[in-house]
């Protein structure tokens, strides 16, 4: 018997806008400082959801996206934020935790 195998997919599994917000919150906290995490964060979480909408609600082409959001993309951090604000997420930023604290 031949097992069949299809590729994983995180998008498949970001079910509620929960999930979408974790999931974000945990690629810009692990990202290597190149915002590749992030990229690829956002436009999983635009495939989980919709990229036709994403579009809409940006005023950007879809086709655009995609190729902003792939892993060979470089977006103007102005798309970046567009995206950010259209899925509903924010972007926000903490001071580092002192040793001392």
């Amino acid at each position: 018997m031949t097992e069949k195998f299809s590729r994983w997919d995180s998008a498949d599994y970001l079910k509620t806008e929960q999930d979408c917000a974790d999931y974000f919150a945990l690629c810009v906290e692990d990202d290597p400082g190149d915002g590749s995490l992030i990229r690829q964060a956002l436009g999983t979480i635009a495939r989980a959801r919709s990229m036709t909408q994403l579009a809409k609600d940006t005023g950007l082409a879809r086709e655009g996206l995609y190729r902003a959001l792939s892993a060979d993309g470089n977006p103007e951090f102005a798309t970046i934020m567009k995206v950010i604000k259209a899925l509903g997420l924010h972007l926000s930023a903490t001071a580092p935790r002192s040793a001392h604290a």
